[in-house]
């Protein structure tokens, strides 16, 4: 990706197993900077009336980044109840992710000093999962911008890396999926919650524009990551028509791009919107790190885990030959932080 595409940056895998595989250090980062915000926004806005109180995970992974904003949202929300002199109610948070999640590590690691109960909910949270009008505060980070599927209207197209006229048909394939998936997780959101709850949702988002000289982002890291596997492929290690329409199954919008689609849900409205820098500050050595623990699984289901030590190898080396990505602080990867009500109706 270049400076000349705008920022865009979307991408979509093969037909393999999905997981909203989550970072520790960029979702950490993205939790500090938006946390004064949520319990801003509780204190603010939330409805409350009852003698229990659910929260639930959409995408938690392992745990290890939810169980930290769990408690920031619980510790909120009985402050929340202790202003108002109503007994503190009873909190239950329902830890949601994919099938093929390591559920036993995250219940056997479950902090041990909680002030709730707790249950794992299985399956993809882009459909129905919990109870009807059961959720009070919904809560979601750096898992939204993963896709359901490859969009129809770009298979086999080349990658959105390519140029030309296929790039900007692709990377608007992957917006309007991004976008379809978008509604369909708010709509289930819209039945499982009560009127008034709240939701907080952290996307992780790319500036319009950034100098590829002086700056990165996510996304020119996975544009690295794309030239590592092409580099493959002329060695003969990877298929090359395999690896040239290969692409990474998530979209990261621009901000001004996230808005209107939130705004088409007529279940929520948006009670605020900012955009943060994330605080993630990551060497070289971390991102390689990070990169291989999101994009192993995939890239051994789609070429195979004899080949997977090399090309996290090559990344590595082109990342260490570029002065940009030896100051973590170039990183110009954005977070934006929505936090949204449930409309009475």
């Amino acid at each position: 990706m270049d400076s000349t595409d705008n920022g865009h940056f979307s991408m979509n895998g093969g037909d393999g197993p999905l997981s909203y595989v989550k970072n520790s250090s960029y979702q950490r980062g993205a939790l500090e900077a938006a946390k004064a915000i949520i319990e801003e926004e509780i204190a603010a806005k939330l409805e409350i009336s009852t003698n229990s109180f659910c929260v639930a995970d959409f995408g938690c992974s392992t745990g290890s980044n939810s169980f930290p904003a769990m408690h920031a949202i619980v510790e909120a929300v009985k402050r929340k109840y202790e202003s108002s002199s109503l007994k503190t109610p009873e909190f239950f948070v329902c830890f949601n992710d994919l099938v093929s999640n390591d559920f036993n590590t995250l219940l056997s690691s479950l902090p041990p000093d909680r002030s709730y109960k707790a249950a794992a909910v299985v399956g993809d949270f882009h459909g129905r999962l919990l109870l009807l009008s059961s959720v009070h505060f919904a809560y979601s980070s750096w898992a939204l911008h993963w896709l359901t599927e490859v969009p129809k209207a770009a298979e086999g197209l080349k990658s959105v890396w390519h140029g030309g006229e296929e790039r900007q048909e692709a990377y608007d394939a992957y917006l309007g999926q991004f976008e379809r998936d978008m509604e369909s997780f708010l709509k289930c959101r819209a039945v499982e919650m009560v009127e008034g709850g709240i939701m907080a949702l952290l996307i992780p988002s790319l500036p319009a524009y950034w100098d590829p000289k002086k700056e990165y982002t996510v996304g020119s890291l996975a544009d690295l990551l794309r030239s590592s596997l092409l580099d493959m492929a002329e060695k003969g290690r990877l298929s090359k028509t395999k690896t040239e329409i290969f692409n990474i199954p998530y979209n990261a919008p621009i901000p001004e791009e996230l808005r209107p689609i939130l705004q088409k849900s007529n279940s929520f409205s948006i009670e605020r919107m900012e955009t943060l820098k994330s605080e993630t500050l990551l060497n070289v050595e971390g991102q390689v790190a990070f990169f291989r623990a999101v994009h192993q699984n995939m890239l051994t289901y789609e070429f195979g885990a004899e080949t997977i030590e090399e090309t996290f190898d090559l990344l590595k080396k082109k990342l260490e030959a570029s002065p940009v990505y030896a100051d973590p602080s170039n990183d110009r990867t954005l977070v934006v932080v929505a936090i949204l009500k449930r409309n009475n109706v």
